[in-house]
């Protein structure tokens, strides 16, 4: 991963491949951001239209590139966008726009040994954000490329390596909130892109099995517990849920239980994830077209994951616990078929209507374990349903919640970390559409508002009293398009750093 230093060195005289600047949309053009001075300087303080006469505006996104003035020992400017110029000058730009910059930039330098970013700074927020935003844009999945039989050698072969060294001018090396914010960036950033790396993983190397294999290497190097339940001992133990979707599969199913717990916590937060690794329906097979990406089905458990790792390495002062129900979901003669019944591990009967409506499955027993331990609260985590893409499209994820107060905010908290989320209803009337006549539930209900119907599910495998929140990430949890900001094309890691942020809070005892 890219490596991050803070610098108070002048851009004129750093060396490096490129000086990147911020360039903002103002209402007669252009406008050079703080950061920039002397850059703009070199260029006898007409660089806006410099950059104007090269076609650019200032938008977000957008990316110039032009010679160094003379005298600099960097011989590349890169211009990126900031977006609109805050209203207030000394109001700062907006961390969000900070990220979405340094992203653009750090993906278009990809093959450079170094560059500076000029970016503007106003305090430690800005310098986590820039942090953020070099190493999430720099990020690319290349272990599967050439024949190669590992990252580094098929980078090699393939093209050019992510950046290697981003300097952040305007930091502080010696201040100690400069460095806590780096330091916070680095962590939460390397566990984002271990869940991008899970996800765009092939799902003949991330069966259940493997997928937990890995939890159980990183718990063990940062000090977190953890306990892997086999296909036995889910038999052992009744968990219908995960033994009915994974039944299907020579690939047999797994839950993880990672435990985090800082020795002055008096919060306790549980996060539970959707692992499916692979998910081709089952019997109500999935028609062509619709299986080329659902090994991205297991994003909320790789969410999860990452979460309580970053969790344990930031020392947080609360315990999380994190629960991954991983199956893979297939059609064979074990199969689970449209009619059967399963017994849950609540104890509660589920008529089964449609296979391809699995993750709530597997979800409602990790849900009824993770309620046995009465936790302040639980987050689920799920690429649950095709509607929630239909009603918010593919980059804002849906949050229910069995609480109006938590389901604000967590909404608030995600927007504040720059993952597009939007409150959603549990309509009371909706449920009565998974009545059943052979079971206590049935796993489908109305077609309209299906994303609405699957939180309702849910919601019967919390237990009684226990505040719960269910972010469907379908959107956002894989890219199909072209890669945007910070954003790659494939996997994300949605939902990361709002876990993450949640975790926070709780510990600061800023949440509920």
């Amino acid at each position: 991963m890219t490596a991050l230093t803070l610098s108070t060195a002048a851009a004129p005289g750093l060396r490096a491949d490129a000086i990147v600047i911020g360039v903002a949309k103002g209402a007669q053009g252009p406008v050079v951001a703080p950061g920039a001075e002397a850059v703009d300087k070199a260029y006898d303080g007409k660089l806006a239209g410099v950059l104007e006469t090269l076609g650019a505006s200032g938008a977000e996104g957008e990316l110039t590139k032009l010679p160094a003035p003379a005298g600099f020992k960097a011989p590349l400017v890169v211009a990126v966008g900031l977006g609109a110029r805050p209203a207030d000058d000394d109001a700062g730009y907006d961390a969000e726009a900070l990220r979405k910059a340094a992203g653009v930039a750090a993906r278009a330098l990809s093959g450079s040994k170094k560059a500076a970013f000029a970016l503007p700074v106003d305090g430690p927020g800005a310098i986590g954000a820039i942090g953020e935003g070099v190493l999430l844009g720099a990020y690319s999945f290349d272990a599967y490329k050439g024949g190669a039989q590992d990252a580094k050698n098929a980078k090699a072969k393939n093209g050019k390596a992510p950046l290697a060294e981003a300097a952040l001018l305007g930091g502080k090396p010696r201040d100690a909130a400069h460095k806590g914010a780096l330091a916070r960036a680095v962590a939460v950033c390397e566990e984002l892109n271990r869940a991008r790396d899970l996800v765009n993983m092939p799902p003949n190397d991330l069966t259940p099995a493997a997928f937990a294999a890995l939890t159980q290497t990183a718990a063990k190097e940062h000090g977190i517990k953890v306990q892997v339940l086999d296909d036995k001992a889910l038999v052992k133990g009744g968990y219908g849920g995960i033994l009915g979707v994974g039944g299907g599969s020579a690939a047999t199913p797994r839950l993880v239980k990672l435990s985090y717990k800082h020795p002055k916590a008096e919060k306790h937060l549980a996060f539970v994830g959707k692992g499916i690794t692979y998910d081709s329906g089952g019997i109500s097979l999935k028609p062509a077209g619709h299986n080329e990406t659902m090994k991205c089905d297991m994003s909320g458990a790789a969410a999860v994951f990452a979460a309580v790792v970053a969790a344990a390495r930031l020392g947080l002062e609360v315990e999380v616990t994190g629960w991954l129900a991983l199956a893979e979901n297939m059609p064979s003669g074990s199969a689970v078929r449209p009619g059967d019944v399963l017994r849950m591990y609540s104890g509660k009967t589920v008529e089964v209507l449609n296979t391809d409506a699995e993750g709530r499955l597997v979800l409602a027993d990790a849900l009824w374990a993770a309620s046995q331990e009465n936790p302040d609260a639980i987050v689920d985590v799920a690429t649950l349903t095709g509607a929630m893409m239909l009603a918010l499209g593919t980059r804002t994820f849906g949050v229910m919640a069995n609480d109006d107060a938590f389901r604000t905010a967590v909404h608030e908290v995600a927007e504040e970390v720059g993952e597009p989320a939007w409150p959603m209803p549990l309509p009371e009337h909706l449920r009565k559409g998974m009545d059943s006549q052979v079971a206590d539930i049935a796993n489908m209900g109305e077609r309209w508002g299906g994303g609405l119907v699957a939180g309702l599910f849910l919601r019967e495998f919390v237990g009684e009293g226990i505040t719960w929140a269910h972010l469907d990430i379908a959107g956002p949890a894989f890219n199909e398009g072209g890669p945007f900001g910070y954003t790659p094309k494939g996997g994300t890691g949605s939902a990361v750093r709002t876990l993450v942020r949640l975790a926070e809070l709780t510990a600061e005892g800023d949440l509920g």
